[in-house]
Protein backbone atom coordinates (compact mmCIF):
# COMPACT_ATOMS: atom_id res chain seq x y z
CA UNK A 1 0.00 0.00 0.00
CA UNK A 2 1.20 3.47 -0.85
CA UNK A 3 0.62 4.81 2.67
CA UNK A 4 3.07 2.40 4.34
CA UNK A 5 6.38 4.26 4.67
CA UNK A 6 9.77 3.53 6.23
CA UNK A 7 8.87 5.26 9.51
CA UNK A 8 5.07 5.23 9.71
CA UNK A 9 1.79 5.00 7.79
CA UNK A 10 1.05 8.30 6.05
CA UNK A 11 -0.53 9.77 2.94
CA UNK A 12 -3.51 11.58 1.47
CA UNK A 13 -6.52 10.33 3.42
CA UNK A 14 -9.18 8.87 1.15
CA UNK A 15 -6.65 8.34 -1.64
CA UNK A 16 -3.54 6.59 -0.29
CA UNK A 17 -5.54 4.91 2.46
CA UNK A 18 -9.19 4.82 3.56
CA UNK A 19 -11.22 4.27 6.72
CA UNK A 20 -11.63 0.62 5.65
CA UNK A 21 -7.83 0.31 5.55
CA UNK A 22 -7.60 1.94 8.98
CA UNK A 23 -10.13 -0.54 10.38
CA UNK A 24 -8.03 -3.44 9.08
CA UNK A 25 -4.86 -1.88 10.47
CA UNK A 26 -6.57 -1.62 13.85
CA UNK A 27 -7.78 -5.21 13.69
CA UNK A 28 -4.40 -6.74 12.82
CA UNK A 29 -2.10 -4.43 14.81
CA UNK A 30 -2.63 -6.24 18.16
CA UNK A 31 -1.63 -9.51 16.50
CA UNK A 32 1.71 -8.05 15.42
CA UNK A 33 2.30 -6.05 18.61
CA UNK A 34 1.20 -8.92 20.89
CA UNK A 35 -0.73 -6.66 23.24
CA UNK A 36 -4.09 -6.55 25.02
CA UNK A 37 -4.44 -2.75 25.09
CA UNK A 38 -3.32 0.08 22.80
CA UNK A 39 -2.84 3.73 23.69
CA UNK A 40 -4.26 6.05 21.01
CA UNK A 41 -3.98 9.81 20.56
CA UNK A 42 -4.84 12.14 17.71
CA UNK A 43 -4.25 15.61 16.30
CA UNK A 44 -6.93 18.06 15.13
CA UNK A 45 -6.90 17.32 11.42
CA UNK A 46 -10.37 17.18 9.94
CA UNK A 47 -10.04 13.46 9.21
CA UNK A 48 -8.62 12.49 12.62
CA UNK A 49 -11.98 11.77 14.37
CA UNK A 50 -13.06 9.40 11.57
CA UNK A 51 -9.69 7.66 11.61
CA UNK A 52 -9.89 7.31 15.39
CA UNK A 53 -13.35 5.72 15.14
CA UNK A 54 -12.25 3.27 12.42
CA UNK A 55 -9.02 2.38 14.18
CA UNK A 56 -10.80 1.86 17.50
CA UNK A 57 -13.45 -0.32 15.88
CA UNK A 58 -10.74 -2.52 14.38
CA UNK A 59 -8.81 -2.79 17.64
CA UNK A 60 -11.86 -3.57 19.77
CA UNK A 61 -13.17 -6.08 17.20
CA UNK A 62 -9.88 -7.91 17.78
CA UNK A 63 -10.75 -8.11 21.49
CA UNK A 64 -8.26 -5.44 22.57
CA UNK A 65 -8.93 -2.27 24.60
CA UNK A 66 -8.28 1.24 23.30
CA UNK A 67 -6.94 3.73 25.86
CA UNK A 68 -8.00 7.07 24.41
CA UNK A 69 -5.81 10.03 25.40
CA UNK A 70 -7.78 12.29 23.07
CA UNK A 71 -6.37 15.34 21.28
CA UNK A 72 -2.66 15.62 22.04
CA UNK A 73 0.87 16.05 20.76
CA UNK A 74 2.83 13.13 19.36
CA UNK A 75 5.46 13.41 22.15
CA UNK A 76 2.72 13.02 24.76
CA UNK A 77 1.87 9.64 23.24
CA UNK A 78 5.54 8.60 23.26
CA UNK A 79 5.97 9.66 26.89
CA UNK A 80 2.72 8.02 28.02
CA UNK A 81 3.52 4.77 26.21
CA UNK A 82 6.72 4.32 28.19
CA UNK A 83 5.64 5.97 31.44
CA UNK A 84 2.52 3.85 31.88
CA UNK A 85 3.84 0.59 30.47
CA UNK A 86 1.91 0.17 27.22
CA UNK A 87 3.19 -2.42 24.78
CA UNK A 88 1.73 -0.50 21.83
CA UNK A 89 0.49 2.94 20.94
CA UNK A 90 -0.73 4.84 17.89
CA UNK A 91 -0.67 8.58 17.23
CA UNK A 92 -3.08 9.68 14.50
CA UNK A 93 -1.28 12.46 12.66
CA UNK A 94 0.48 13.34 9.43
CA UNK A 95 2.96 15.47 11.36
CA UNK A 96 4.18 18.27 9.06
CA UNK A 97 2.31 17.12 5.94
CA UNK A 98 -0.52 19.19 4.36
CA UNK A 99 -4.06 19.21 5.76
CA UNK A 100 -5.32 16.65 3.23
CA UNK A 101 -2.88 14.07 4.66
CA UNK A 102 -3.11 11.95 7.76
CA UNK A 103 -1.40 8.89 9.16
CA UNK A 104 -0.52 6.57 12.02
CA UNK A 105 2.68 6.59 14.06
CA UNK A 106 3.11 3.27 15.84
CA UNK A 107 5.28 2.66 18.91
CA UNK A 108 6.05 -0.45 20.91
CA UNK A 109 7.18 -1.06 24.52
CA UNK A 110 9.15 1.84 26.05
CA UNK A 111 8.02 4.03 23.12
CA UNK A 112 10.31 2.16 20.72
CA UNK A 113 9.50 3.20 17.13
CA UNK A 114 7.85 0.62 14.90
CA UNK A 115 8.90 1.15 11.29
CA UNK A 116 8.38 -0.81 8.13
CA UNK A 117 11.35 -3.10 8.71
CA UNK A 118 10.27 -4.21 12.18
CA UNK A 119 6.50 -4.56 12.14
CA UNK A 120 4.64 -2.32 9.71
CA UNK A 121 5.58 -4.65 6.84
CA UNK A 122 3.74 -7.46 8.61
CA UNK A 123 0.75 -5.22 9.29
CA UNK A 124 0.64 -4.27 5.62
CA UNK A 125 0.68 -7.92 4.55
CA UNK A 126 -2.27 -8.72 6.82
CA UNK A 127 -4.18 -5.61 5.72
CA UNK A 128 -3.81 -6.74 2.10
CA UNK A 129 -4.36 -10.47 2.54
CA UNK A 130 -5.60 -11.26 6.07
CA UNK A 131 -9.11 -12.39 7.01
CA UNK A 132 -11.06 -10.24 9.47
CA UNK A 133 -13.14 -12.25 11.94
CA UNK A 134 -14.36 -10.09 14.84
CA UNK A 135 -14.15 -11.84 18.20
CA UNK A 136 -17.14 -12.36 20.45
CA UNK A 137 -15.63 -10.65 23.50
CA UNK A 138 -14.85 -7.26 22.04
CA UNK A 139 -12.55 -4.72 23.63
CA UNK A 140 -13.59 -1.36 25.02
CA UNK A 141 -12.65 2.28 24.48
CA UNK A 142 -11.40 3.70 27.78
CA UNK A 143 -10.94 7.47 28.22
CA UNK A 144 -7.43 7.97 29.55
CA UNK A 145 -6.53 11.61 30.21
CA UNK A 146 -2.83 11.96 31.09
CA UNK A 147 -2.39 15.63 30.17
CA UNK A 148 -2.04 16.84 33.77
CA UNK A 149 0.64 14.26 34.56
CA UNK A 150 2.42 15.12 31.32
CA UNK A 151 2.35 18.81 32.19
CA UNK A 152 3.81 18.05 35.63
CA UNK A 153 6.72 16.34 33.91
CA UNK A 154 7.26 19.18 31.44
CA UNK A 155 7.09 21.93 34.07
CA UNK A 156 10.40 20.84 35.59
CA UNK A 157 12.08 22.11 32.41
CA UNK A 158 10.36 25.51 32.19
CA UNK A 159 13.14 28.13 32.14
CA UNK A 160 13.32 31.66 33.50
CA UNK A 161 13.07 33.71 30.31
CA UNK A 162 12.06 36.98 31.93
CA UNK A 163 15.02 38.67 30.23
CA UNK A 164 13.98 37.47 26.76
CA UNK A 165 11.45 38.48 24.18
CA UNK A 166 10.31 35.29 22.46
CA UNK A 167 8.15 34.90 19.35
CA UNK A 168 6.37 31.53 19.12
CA UNK A 169 4.58 30.18 16.04
CA UNK A 170 2.41 27.16 16.87
CA UNK A 171 1.54 26.56 13.19
CA UNK A 172 -2.09 26.07 14.31
CA UNK A 173 -0.90 22.68 15.47
CA UNK A 174 -0.72 20.64 18.63
CA UNK A 175 2.01 22.62 20.40
CA UNK A 176 -0.65 25.24 21.27
CA UNK A 177 -2.12 22.71 23.72
CA UNK A 178 0.85 23.00 26.05
CA UNK A 179 3.41 25.67 25.21
CA UNK A 180 1.14 28.57 26.18
CA UNK A 181 0.51 26.95 29.57
CA UNK A 182 4.23 26.39 30.06
CA UNK A 183 5.59 29.78 28.97
CA UNK A 184 2.52 31.87 29.74
CA UNK A 185 2.87 35.62 29.18
CA UNK A 186 6.65 35.34 28.82
CA UNK A 187 6.23 34.75 25.09
CA UNK A 188 4.32 36.24 22.16
CA UNK A 189 2.24 33.76 20.15
CA UNK A 190 1.01 33.54 16.57
CA UNK A 191 -0.99 30.83 14.78
CA UNK A 192 -1.91 29.52 18.23
CA UNK A 193 -5.49 28.36 17.55
CA UNK A 194 -5.87 24.62 17.05
CA UNK A 195 -6.98 24.28 13.43
CA UNK A 196 -6.33 21.14 11.39
CA UNK A 197 -6.90 23.02 8.13
CA UNK A 198 -3.71 25.04 8.84
CA UNK A 199 -5.21 28.35 7.67
CA UNK A 200 -2.07 30.48 8.09
CA UNK A 201 0.61 28.18 6.72
CA UNK A 202 1.39 24.48 6.54
CA UNK A 203 2.86 22.88 9.64
CA UNK A 204 6.25 22.25 8.04
CA UNK A 205 8.84 24.72 9.36
CA UNK A 206 11.54 23.38 7.05
CA UNK A 207 9.89 25.27 4.19
CA UNK A 208 10.91 28.93 4.21
CA UNK A 209 7.46 30.20 3.22
CA UNK A 210 6.04 28.65 6.40
CA UNK A 211 8.50 30.62 8.51
CA UNK A 212 7.73 33.99 6.95
CA UNK A 213 5.06 35.01 9.48
CA UNK A 214 7.43 34.22 12.32
CA UNK A 215 10.30 36.08 10.66
CA UNK A 216 8.17 39.21 10.34
CA UNK A 217 7.01 38.83 13.95
CA UNK A 218 10.58 38.52 15.26
CA UNK A 219 11.68 41.65 13.39
CA UNK A 220 8.56 43.67 14.26
CA UNK A 221 8.76 42.90 17.97
CA UNK A 222 12.57 42.87 18.12
CA UNK A 223 12.48 39.41 19.65
CA UNK A 224 15.62 37.64 20.84
CA UNK A 225 14.54 34.38 19.22
CA UNK A 226 11.75 32.85 17.15
CA UNK A 227 10.38 29.37 17.84
CA UNK A 228 8.24 27.40 15.38
CA UNK A 229 6.72 23.93 15.82
CA UNK A 230 5.44 21.51 13.23
CA UNK A 231 1.87 20.16 13.12
CA UNK A 232 2.17 17.50 15.84
CA UNK A 233 4.91 19.19 17.93
CA UNK A 234 7.54 16.48 17.61
CA UNK A 235 9.76 18.97 15.75
CA UNK A 236 10.87 22.52 16.47
CA UNK A 237 13.01 25.06 14.63
CA UNK A 238 14.40 28.48 15.44
CA UNK A 239 15.10 31.93 14.01
CA UNK A 240 17.75 34.22 15.47
CA UNK A 241 17.16 37.84 16.50
CA UNK A 242 17.74 38.93 12.90
CA UNK A 243 14.96 36.67 11.64
CA UNK A 244 17.48 34.30 10.09
CA UNK A 245 16.78 30.56 10.07
CA UNK A 246 19.09 28.48 12.26
CA UNK A 247 19.92 25.12 10.71
CA UNK A 248 18.35 22.62 13.14
CA UNK A 249 21.43 20.41 13.34
CA UNK A 250 23.40 23.28 14.89
CA UNK A 251 20.98 23.30 17.80
CA UNK A 252 22.39 19.92 18.82
CA UNK A 253 25.58 21.83 19.62
CA UNK A 254 23.61 24.50 21.52
CA UNK A 255 22.06 21.79 23.72
CA UNK A 256 25.58 20.87 24.85
CA UNK A 257 25.46 23.94 27.10
CA UNK A 258 22.66 22.34 29.12
CA UNK A 259 23.56 18.66 29.19
CA UNK A 260 27.36 18.73 28.98
CA UNK A 261 28.18 22.09 30.54
CA UNK A 262 25.46 22.94 33.07
CA UNK A 263 24.68 19.34 34.07
CA UNK A 264 28.27 18.18 33.64
CA UNK A 265 27.30 14.96 31.87
CA UNK A 266 29.75 12.99 29.77
CA UNK A 267 28.68 10.47 27.18
CA UNK A 268 27.42 10.02 23.68
CA UNK A 269 25.47 12.49 21.58
CA UNK A 270 23.48 11.42 18.50
CA UNK A 271 23.41 13.05 15.07
CA UNK A 272 22.10 11.92 11.70
CA UNK A 273 24.28 11.48 8.63
CA UNK A 274 23.41 14.97 7.33
CA UNK A 275 24.68 16.86 10.38
CA UNK A 276 27.30 19.60 10.12
CA UNK A 277 30.87 18.67 11.06
CA UNK A 278 30.78 21.70 13.33
CA UNK A 279 28.45 19.85 15.71
CA UNK A 280 30.83 16.98 16.32
CA UNK A 281 33.70 19.42 16.77
CA UNK A 282 31.66 21.35 19.34
CA UNK A 283 30.61 18.22 21.24
CA UNK A 284 34.27 17.17 21.45
CA UNK A 285 35.09 20.41 23.30
CA UNK A 286 32.93 19.17 26.17
CA UNK A 287 34.69 15.81 26.31
CA UNK A 288 31.84 13.82 24.77
CA UNK A 289 31.54 11.61 21.72
CA UNK A 290 29.34 12.02 18.66
CA UNK A 291 27.52 8.98 17.27
CA UNK A 292 26.17 9.17 13.71
CA UNK A 293 23.41 7.03 12.21
CA UNK A 294 20.55 6.97 9.72
CA UNK A 295 17.85 9.60 9.19
CA UNK A 296 14.43 9.19 10.84
CA UNK A 297 12.94 8.46 14.26
CA UNK A 298 12.67 4.75 13.51
CA UNK A 299 16.48 4.70 13.49
CA UNK A 300 17.44 7.65 15.70
CA UNK A 301 15.49 6.73 18.83
CA UNK A 302 16.73 3.15 18.69
CA UNK A 303 20.35 4.18 18.17
CA UNK A 304 20.26 6.64 21.08
CA UNK A 305 18.87 3.89 23.31
CA UNK A 306 21.38 1.34 21.98
CA UNK A 307 24.38 3.53 22.86
CA UNK A 308 22.69 4.98 25.97
CA UNK A 309 23.25 8.44 24.57
CA UNK A 310 22.41 11.58 26.53
CA UNK A 311 20.60 13.43 23.76
CA UNK A 312 20.73 13.98 20.03
CA UNK A 313 19.06 15.55 17.04
CA UNK A 314 18.43 15.59 13.33
CA UNK A 315 18.58 18.11 10.52
CA UNK A 316 14.78 17.88 10.27
CA UNK A 317 14.34 19.45 13.72
CA UNK A 318 13.81 16.31 15.82
CA UNK A 319 15.59 16.27 19.19
CA UNK A 320 15.84 13.10 21.27
CA UNK A 321 16.43 12.83 25.01
CA UNK A 322 17.41 9.98 27.28
CA UNK A 323 15.21 11.49 30.00
CA UNK A 324 12.27 11.44 27.57
CA UNK A 325 12.50 7.70 27.02
CA UNK A 326 14.94 8.25 24.13
CA UNK A 327 12.12 9.89 22.18
CA UNK A 328 11.77 13.28 20.51
CA UNK A 329 9.89 16.33 21.74
CA UNK A 330 9.76 19.71 20.07
CA UNK A 331 8.45 21.44 23.19
CA UNK A 332 11.06 19.93 25.52
CA UNK A 333 13.81 20.91 23.08
CA UNK A 334 12.50 24.47 22.89
CA UNK A 335 12.36 24.83 26.70
CA UNK A 336 16.00 23.76 26.97
CA UNK A 337 17.09 26.02 24.10
CA UNK A 338 15.30 29.00 25.64
CA UNK A 339 17.02 28.27 28.94
CA UNK A 340 20.41 28.42 27.21
CA UNK A 341 19.54 31.54 25.20
CA UNK A 342 18.43 33.36 28.37
CA UNK A 343 21.73 32.52 30.07
CA UNK A 344 23.71 33.60 26.99
CA UNK A 345 21.91 36.94 26.86
CA UNK A 346 23.03 37.65 30.42
CA UNK A 347 26.58 37.26 29.07
CA UNK A 348 25.85 39.62 26.18
CA UNK A 349 25.71 36.83 23.59
CA UNK A 350 22.86 36.85 21.06
CA UNK A 351 21.52 33.80 19.22
CA UNK A 352 23.28 34.78 15.99
CA UNK A 353 26.57 35.19 17.87
CA UNK A 354 26.11 31.84 19.58
CA UNK A 355 25.55 30.10 16.25
CA UNK A 356 28.50 31.86 14.60
CA UNK A 357 30.70 30.59 17.44
CA UNK A 358 29.60 27.03 16.66
CA UNK A 359 29.82 26.84 12.87
CA UNK A 360 32.53 28.14 10.57
CA UNK A 361 31.32 26.26 7.51
CA UNK A 362 29.30 27.28 4.47
CA UNK A 363 26.34 24.96 4.04
CA UNK A 364 24.24 24.20 0.96
CA UNK A 365 21.16 23.11 2.87
CA UNK A 366 19.40 19.97 1.69
CA UNK A 367 18.73 20.05 -2.06
CA UNK A 368 16.21 17.68 -3.66
CA UNK A 369 16.53 16.21 -7.15
CA UNK A 370 13.94 14.10 -8.96
CA UNK A 371 15.94 11.19 -10.32
CA UNK A 372 14.70 7.75 -11.35
CA UNK A 373 18.08 6.01 -11.18
CA UNK A 374 18.98 7.15 -7.67
CA UNK A 375 21.60 4.50 -6.94
CA UNK A 376 23.38 5.12 -10.24
CA UNK A 377 23.50 8.85 -9.58
CA UNK A 378 24.86 8.33 -6.05
CA UNK A 379 27.54 5.91 -7.23
CA UNK A 380 28.64 8.30 -9.97
CA UNK A 381 28.98 11.17 -7.48
CA UNK A 382 31.12 9.04 -5.17
CA UNK A 383 33.37 7.76 -7.94
CA UNK A 384 33.80 11.26 -9.34
CA UNK A 385 35.27 12.63 -6.12
CA UNK A 386 37.13 9.46 -5.20
CA UNK A 387 38.97 9.68 -8.51
CA UNK A 388 40.27 13.09 -7.43
CA UNK A 389 41.29 12.19 -3.85
CA UNK A 390 40.68 9.51 -1.25
CA UNK A 391 38.22 10.76 1.40
CA UNK A 392 39.22 11.03 5.04
CA UNK A 393 36.03 9.23 6.00
CA UNK A 394 33.31 7.40 4.10
CA UNK A 395 29.91 6.21 5.39
CA UNK A 396 27.38 4.14 3.45
CA UNK A 397 24.57 3.31 5.90
CA UNK A 398 22.14 5.95 4.60
CA UNK A 399 23.16 6.90 1.12
CA UNK A 400 26.77 8.09 1.21
CA UNK A 401 28.71 10.61 3.26
CA UNK A 402 32.23 11.55 2.11
CA UNK A 403 34.47 13.73 4.26
CA UNK A 404 37.55 15.65 3.16
CA UNK A 405 39.71 18.12 5.16
CA UNK A 406 37.88 21.22 3.86
CA UNK A 407 34.47 19.85 2.88
CA UNK A 408 32.03 16.95 3.01
CA UNK A 409 28.84 15.81 1.28
CA UNK A 410 25.92 13.52 1.87
CA UNK A 411 23.77 12.11 -0.92
CA UNK A 412 20.88 9.81 -0.08
CA UNK A 413 17.53 8.63 -1.39
CA UNK A 414 14.49 9.92 0.49
CA UNK A 415 12.63 7.29 2.51
CA UNK A 416 9.33 9.15 2.23
CA UNK A 417 9.38 11.10 -1.06
CA UNK A 418 10.54 10.50 -4.68
CA UNK A 419 13.73 12.52 -4.26
CA UNK A 420 17.47 12.17 -4.20
CA UNK A 421 18.67 14.44 -1.40
CA UNK A 422 22.05 16.18 -1.50
CA UNK A 423 23.80 18.28 1.12
CA UNK A 424 27.30 19.74 1.16
CA UNK A 425 29.40 21.79 3.54
CA UNK A 426 32.72 23.56 2.91
CA UNK A 427 35.08 26.05 4.52
CA UNK A 428 34.58 28.62 1.74
CA UNK A 429 31.72 29.75 -0.48
CA UNK A 430 33.84 29.19 -3.60
CA UNK A 431 34.60 25.57 -2.68
CA UNK A 432 30.96 24.94 -1.78
CA UNK A 433 29.73 26.27 -5.13
CA UNK A 434 32.32 24.21 -6.99
CA UNK A 435 31.21 20.97 -5.35
CA UNK A 436 27.52 21.76 -5.88
CA UNK A 437 28.18 22.47 -9.56
CA UNK A 438 30.04 19.19 -10.06
CA UNK A 439 27.27 17.18 -8.38
CA UNK A 440 24.54 18.92 -10.38
CA UNK A 441 26.29 18.09 -13.65
CA UNK A 442 26.54 14.43 -12.69
CA UNK A 443 22.87 14.25 -11.69
CA UNK A 444 21.75 16.04 -14.85
CA UNK A 445 23.69 13.50 -16.90
CA UNK A 446 21.79 10.67 -15.20
CA UNK A 447 18.42 12.40 -15.61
Amino acid sequence: MKAFKAYDIRGVYGVDFTKEDVYRIGFFLPQIMKCDKILVGRDVRVSSPEIFDSLSKGITDAGVDVYNVGICTTPLVYWSTAKFGFDASVMITASHNPASHNGLKVSGPNATPVGYDDGLNKVEELVLNGTVTPVENKGHVVDYDVSDKYMDFMRQYVPDISNLKVSVDCSNGMSALFIKKLLGDNALYICDDLDGTFPNHEGNPLMSENREMLREHVLEHKSDIGVIYDGDADRVMFLDEKGQFVSPDLMIAVLCHYFLEEKGLKGKVYQDIRTSKAVGEYVAKFGSEMVMWRVGRAYAAKKLREVDGIFGGELAGHYYFRDFYYSDSGILASLLILRIVAKMKKQGISVSQLISNISHYENSGEINYEVNEKQKAMDMVVEHFRSQAKPDAFYDFDGYRMEYPDWWLNIRPSNTEPYLRFLCEAKSTELLESIKSQVEKIIESVK
